[in-house]
């Protein structure tokens, strides 16, 4: 099988195609043929170094959708030929085959696309979390997602809006706020405009960059308000009255901190969600694996719409 490795940190130059045997699952595993691979902006920071060590040579990737083509012993949640994506690997997304924990992959409704599905994992399931493990979101409160083109954002708005919630969201680009738009934001600004936010608050802040935005969010939160900082790329100075006046609070998340019971919970819920139509995850590009950093270069820039995906086979 091919596969999309590195075998030092650096930048997307360090990502190599190289070939491998074929995997064999073990107790309690699931091997998927590989159709599609998300590409997330936590696989440029594992690439990079900035989550610690890594064995070398190391496989990239973290959101596989395909066909369970093998399983080993134990296994009796999932089936040979059945149509899955998983959340959570033991072996590299970016590779014509993966090995996955049985207990963290899923099955997929007919209705969502192998590529699509490869959206699911860290995009709905960090949108999710941050709405209601974190935020606690309430029907009614009012939601800035900011970023809400890219995969997150667009999960943060489809969950926000059947939630009962008056959502606005940013983007960059007119194509990005008519997406926006389109996929559950009452209200889509440019987040690019100096005083865009008009001085509209909110009670809940879904926040992707903090070390640009963090202190205006503060500014703009209600009383109880809450902050979600799912994205940062640096340091930043706050003035920590901001949240004594209102009683804000700032809540940090990573889905590698979710408990396992907690992780199933989220995947139920997303199921349904696909199922039922309120959920539709956005493929803005696709890249051959072999074109893997070119794809990582595509999901650190500005102005992303959808998900940034690689088709494998």
């Amino acid at each position: 099988m091919q596969a999309i490795r590195f075998h030092q940190f650096g930048g997307p130059e360090v990502l190599q195609l190289d070939t491998l045997d074929d995997l064999t699952p073990g107790p309690g595993e699931v091997r998927i043929a590989v159709k599609a691979s998300g590409v997330n902006p936590v696989d440029t920071y594992i690439r990079s170094g900035i989550y610690g060590p890594r064995p070398f040579p190391f496989t990239a990737g973290l959101d596989p959708a395909g066909v369970v083509d093998a399983v080993g012993e134990g296994v009796t949640k999932i089936a040979v030929g059945q149509r899955v994506y998983a959340a959570g690997v033991k072996t590299g997304a970016y590779a014509e085959q993966c090995l996955a924990d049985a207990s963290l992959v899923f099955p997929l409704p007919d209705s969502i696309s192998f590529s699509q599905a490869a959206g699911i994992n860290v995009p709905y399931a960090t949108a999710y979390r941050a709405l209601h493990g974190r935020a606690h979101a309430r029907p009614g409160e009012r939601v800035l997602i900011h970023g809400a083109s890219g995969g997150v954002g667009i999960a943060a708005c489809q969950l926000a809006r059947a939630l009962g919630m008056t959502v606005t969201g940013t983007a960059s680009t007119a194509e990005g706020r008519e997406l926006v738009l389109r996929e559950g934001a009452h209200r889509a600004l440019d987040h690019t405009q100096e005083g865009y936010l008009d001085g509209q608050t909110f009670d809940v802040i879904i926040e992707m960059l903090a070390n640009v935005n963090l202190a205006r969010d503060l500014a703009a939160l209600n009383r109880y308000g809450r902050v979600v900082v799912i994205g940062n790329r640096g340091t930043i100075e706050l003035n920590p009255r901001e949240t004594m006046s209102r009683d804000a609070a700032i809540l940090g998340m990573t889905l590698f901190n979710v408990p396992p019971d907690e992780l199933q919970s989220i995947h139920a819920a997303l199921y349904a969600g696909f199922e039922n139509g309120t959920l539709r995850p956005v493929v803005g590009q696709e890249f051959p694996l072999a074109e893997a950093a070119a794809a990582q270069l595509a999901v650190m820039a500005p102005g992303k719409l959808g998900k940034i995906v690689l088709t494998v086979g």
